[in-house]
């Protein structure tokens, strides 16, 4: 059997964590940091914007071509 998350098995005996100031930015401040071993080479940053661009402009012309109004 393979291993299994620990985050599956997550209790909170005396409560839930507390969460402060500092502590959440820190952990908002390792997130955006990332690491570079997980960001793929061939997602470019214009690439992927690009294609976020085209999808909405195509959905936008869908959108206008069945809300005319005559």
């Amino acid at each position: 059997m393979g291993e299994v998350s620990p985050l599956l098995f997550l209790r909170f005996d005396k409560g839930p964590p507390k969460m402060s100031l500092t502590s959440t930015s820190a952990n908002l401040v390792t997130l955006a940091e990332g690491d570079k071993a997980l960001n793929h080479p061939s997602l470019e940053p214009l690439v992927t914007g690009g294609g976020a661009l085209i999808a909405l402009l195509l959905l936008l012309w869908i959108t206008v071509s069945f809300n005319r109004d005559r």
